[in-house]
């Protein structure tokens, strides 16, 4: 994985997912000189340097941007849009719950990603699922080129800190596309948008949020009502399998990074005081994104997060991919969940190596080449269930 800065291993994440979303190693770099000796010398406050360098990018490029805007130059405008959201993003992302700065840049990433589909012409639809007595934000991405009525359609859930903003950018939803699938790129419950707007807490039964994915997707005439599967990244990894074990439904099934027994990673991680964590201030943000009083609070809703004696429920289609370098979740754990799928008609474990890259958490030292194993995987088994009609 690519070290911006050296040994810290939350912060190259948050590099290396900018990197793979559009962002420029360059622009970075000019801003980043001041958070990078902060990080070096552990300074505690050394997060929100990272955040005043990454937001100040962010405004570089939205001033960028109008001025494209002025001249009639939208397309350029549109991709200016684009960084600054990312750069918004993982500014935000990298904070604690309680920092407050991170409303408004929250606000922004909203703002400009808007932006940069309006300005660019992306084919992607922001929209509401009903859920509860309120609504699930996500967006629609339509199959491209396909001739028929009705398309398969991936329900995408986020992980314990991605958002829908980062799936699309990192081009999950325009690969399926490309492939003849339809995404639906959702905040489920505790992440993103759900989290920060609507309050929603996150919990083990995935397939709750799930199967009110379902429904909205069948009342879509677009859709195929028979085509509909799942797929979700990190933590993920525990959600979309359960949902597919207990929503039948659920055509096929993608586990991003899997994740067999998060509650026996989370003990591990805080006994061990383990260092490789997606973002800082790591404990106070789960107990957020699960609405969590306490650390052991926590501890304890995780340990009801395992696919022991769940995986056997599931019979659609199911690949697992994982990093043979993944520092945060062992590898181990990518092949109790293919082992304990024995009733998938077609369960498939796809292993990233160092040599040939996307070895790290999510393949996020080079997530292209998840996204394309993913996509091509996905667009072959929703041809395959349609010729099984």
């Amino acid at each position: 994985m690519f070290e911006y800065f050296p040994g810290n291993y939350t912060w190259n994440m948050a590099v290396n997912l900018c990197l793979g979303m559009g962002g420029q190693i360059g622009e970075i770099d000019s801003v980043s000189g001041a958070a990078r000796e902060a990080s070096n010398r552990g300074d505690p406050a050394a997060s929100e340097k990272l955040f005043t360098a990454w937001s100040s990018l962010g405004e570089r490029l939205t001033r960028l941007a109008r001025e494209d805007e002025r001249k009639g130059h939208s397309y350029s405008a549109g991709m200016k849009y684009r960084r600054a959201t990312i750069y918004y993003l993982q500014a935000e992302r990298m904070q604690a719950p309680d920092f407050e700065p991170r409303k408004q840049a929250y606000q922004k990433v909203l703002e400009c990603f808007e932006k940069y589909l309006q300005l660019t012409g992306q084919k992607c639809e922001r929209v509401e699922v009903p859920y509860k007595d309120t609504f699930l934000p996500a967006l629609f991405v339509p199959a491209a080129n396909d001739r028929d009525a009705q398309t398969p359609c991936m329900i995408h859930f986020d992980g314990l800190d991605v958002t829908k903003e980062i799936l699309y950018l990192v081009g999950m939803g325009p690969e399926l596309s490309r492939r003849g699938v339809s995404a639906l790129l959702v905040d489920n419950p505790g992440v993103g948008e759900s989290l920060r707007r609507r309050g929603l807490k996150n919990f083990p039964e995935a397939e709750v949020p799930a199967a009110a994915c379902v429904d909205y997707l069948e009342s879509r005439p677009d859709v195929d009502p028979r085509r509909i599967g799942i797929m979700a990244l990190s933590l993920g990894g525990y959600h979309a399998p359960r949902a597919a074990a207990f929503e039948p439904r659920l055509a096929c099934c993608v586990a991003w990074g899997a994740n067999y027994n998060w509650g026996a990673t989370q003990r591990y991680r805080y006994e061990s005081r383990d260092r490789s964590l997606p973002v800082p201030h790591y404990w106070n943000h789960a107990m957020w994104v699960f609405g969590s009083q306490s650390v052991e609070d926590l501890l304890e809703t995780a340990d009801r997060m395992t696919l022991a004696g769940v995986l056997h429920r599931i019979r659609c289609p199911i690949l697992i991919e994982h990093g043979g370098n993944d520092r945060q979740i062992k590898l181990e754990q990518a092949q109790q969940t293919f082992d304990d799928c024995v009733n998938s008609v077609k369960r498939e474990l796809k292993i990233h190596s160092i040599d040939d890259g996307g070895a790290e958490h999510c393949s996020i030292d080079n997530i292209s080449l998840g996204v394309d194993s993913i996509a091509d995987w996905v667009g072959e088994t929703m041809r395959e269930l349609g010729a099984q009609r």
